[in-house]
């Protein structure tokens, strides 16, 4: 009895003990709702499947869904839900089951509520993205995309590397055997993986060679420097292409036309590719002709990228957009598409290079690096690249390599 009164004495507040704290646990919260005042109906869109088709199903009235899908249009269009994508029902916990809130997954990260309560309306919701440091490895058997997918990592890392490389490395050159090492971010909803976020360093060895790559913010953007602090980016991309399937025909003084049947200079580099694969220009420029050459080079593009070089792009099927004489082009602009125009014997770019008026090999072009990390960010530079060294150097070593 002691006890007892004692007890009902504190819950009533005739004892105030401020070494007793209540600890009243936080409600679980999906997409913001309480889970535990509510029954949740979870399931996936069906072909041809619309908003009527599935609350009706959880006793909604038409007249109810026509207003709903009126009051949301400024929010969603209800007639762009897609098949495939989640949807949950959240319904009153007594007996009848009443539905409350309709939640569509619109994207792996957003969503849309719909309030089935009198206000019917609609509110958009993001879910909170986490960001994960990871590391990866791998040792190049055939090629980088390969490579990802043996070492069960996303395929999209080849092509981030690609384009941190573009400058430095020719992805379509690399060799088996070469290996790399990286630091990256890995972005996860509700404990499931939905892609990779920045990458932050890599080392890359190409040909015995250690190619390094940090990121590092200077003049308001985030690039990549090497370990002494030059910037990777060059004044030319390494290749005028992203994918093609090979190179065809190199730089030569002699060689056995395919088409002609004779033996003649060829001072450029034959990329082979489907038709239609997008060209792209390798810098900043001036286009100085877009032409058509039926003797040779089919449809063709020239441009000048300073009072030094300039390239060519021929055999194209087609011109890119915006592409005309006078036209300034951005570095990775699309230029034109691949064809067989002109002399060829199949669908290939024919891509040149020349220095001071003279064709040379672009395959050996060397180009000028852009501003290094300024000498008074080199302090807050070095801080950075010897945390990210240290992280890749702890990376397990690959098949006996090492870091240096």
């Amino acid at each position: 009895m002691v006890c007892l009164a004692f007890g009902l004495a504190y819950l009533c507040g005739v004892f105030d003990d401020p070494g007793i704290k209540e600890t009243i646990p936080e409600p679980v919260l999906r997409f913001g709702l309480p889970v535990d005042s509510f029954y949740i109906s979870e399931g996936i869109i069906r072909p041809n499947q619309n908003l009527s088709d599935i609350l009706m199903g959880y006793g909604v009235g038409l007249a109810t869904i026509d207003v709903l899908a009126r009051r949301a249009q400024d929010t969603f269009d209800v007639r762009k839900i897609k098949c495939g994508n989640n949807f949950f029902v959240f319904q009153s916990r007594d007996s009848l089951r009443e539905a409350k809130y309709f939640v569509y997954e619109n994207t792996t990260t957003s969503y849309v509520i719909f309030d089935l309560a009198d206000s019917l309306k609609a509110y958009l919701g993001q879910k909170e993205v986490e960001s994960r440091i990871k590391t990866a490895s791998g040792v190049i058997s055939s090629s980088l995309w390969n490579t990802m997918v043996d070492n069960r990592l996303s395929p999209l890392l080849a092509i981030e590397l690609s384009e941190i490389y573009a400058w430095s490395i020719d992805f379509f050159g690399i060799q088996k055997g070469d290996w790399f090492k990286i630091v990256y971010e890995e972005q996860y909803v509700d404990s499931q993986s939905i892609g990779i976020g920045e990458i932050h360093a890599a080392l890359f060895n190409h040909a015995g060679q250690d190619f390094y790559a940090f990121r590092f913010y200077q003049d308001n953007r985030f690039d990549y420097f090497d370990i002494s602090g030059s910037s990777l980016r060059k004044a030319f991309l390494k290749a005028p292409m992203k994918w093609f399937s090979r190179i065809s025909s190199r730089f030569s003084n002699n060689r056995f036309h395919p088409v002609l049947k004779i033996h003649r200079a060829h001072h450029g580099v034959d990329y082979a590719a489907p038709t239609g694969t997008p060209v792209q220009s390798i810098g900043d420029g001036l286009v100085i002709e877009r032409a058509f050459q039926a003797s040779g080079g089919g449809n063709y593009v020239r441009i000048k990228h300073n009072s030094v070089y300039s390239t060519t792009y021929m055999h194209l099927s087609k011109f890119g957009e915006g592409i005309y004489s006078g036209a300034r082009v951005r570095q990775g602009q699309v230029i034109g598409y691949v064809g067989a125009t002109g002399l060829a014997s199949g669908p290939h770019l024919d891509f040149r290079v020349y220095k001071n008026g003279q064709a040379i090999d672009p395959l050996r072009m060397e180009a000028p690096p852009v501003e290094p990390v300024k000498t008074q960010n080199l302090p807050r530079f070095v801080a950075l690249r010897d945390s990210m060294a240290t992280l890749i150097k702890n990376i397990p070593d690959l098949e006996g390599k090492t870091v240096r």
